[in-house]
């Protein structure tokens, strides 16, 4: 289902932990990591597309979350032609999008990567708000940055390090205290996922993370 610009409605999903964090997946069989999304069908309200979507991508029931805020307005990005399948270019140019930022008030066990036959993704971590920023494919980057930028004004206030934003402080202190550099993870991984320690050393070996066409445009 596609507007008259080319665009599929879609939504975006932003996770928070209890520490501000947010949930970050790795598309199944790819390098390429991003937040849960999802096309809206035919009929839904974006609300009722974000539960779904929600629970077909990491196993979570509308009980486990909640809404925090959403985005006021579609936000836009464009698909470059080599992630499109070849019969839809010409007519597919990317995605409009609502965005949501949920609260988890489940637990990390609830999650799970394989509630159905079709899984989107197959590791995740948790990350600090602003660093899918720097690590999204580059032509998604433009609409995490406003969807992060407009839904950060929501984010409970005990999370001090919201302060730097975008500053280099964010960087240094991911590096300091991830797995990466000798710290465990502390929860225990639901079923069917895995922990992937430092998506940055896959991105750094793969220049093009995802490179070739989507299987289906989400």
């Amino acid at each position: 289902m596609l507007d008259r610009d080319g665009f599929r409605p879609n939504v975006g999903i932003i996770l928070l932990n209890q520490r501000n964090q947010v949930f970050w997946g790795k598309r199944i069989r790819t390098h390429s990591w991003q937040f849960p999304q999802g096309g809206i069908d035919r009929g839904e309200s974006p609300e009722q597309a974000m539960f779904r979507e929600l629970h077909e991508e990491v196993g979570l029931q509308p009980e486990h979350v909640r809404i925090v805020a959403r985005t006021r307005d579609w936000l836009r990005y464009e698909v470059p032609d080599r992630f499109i399948r070849r019969d839809a270019r010409g007519h597919y140019k990317g995605q409009k999008q609502i965005w949501y930022l949920l609260q988890l008030v489940g637990h990390d066990w609830d999650l799970n990567l394989r509630a159905t036959d079709h899984p989107e993704f197959d590791a995740w971590r948790w990350h600090d708000y602003w660093v899918p920023l720097d690590v999204v494919v580059e032509f998604k980057r433009g609409v995490y940055e406003m969807a992060l930028t407009e839904l950060a004004r929501y984010l409970p206030r005990q999370d001090f390090r919201n302060r730097f934003l975008r500053s280099n402080v964010r960087a240094r202190e991911f590096d300091r205290h991830s797995p990466a550099a000798g710290h465990e993870p502390n929860f225990e991984l639901p079923p069917g996922a895995s922990f992937d320690p430092n998506p940055n050393d896959q991105l750094a070996n793969d220049p093009h993370p995802g490179n070739g066409p989507l299987p289906t445009p989400r």
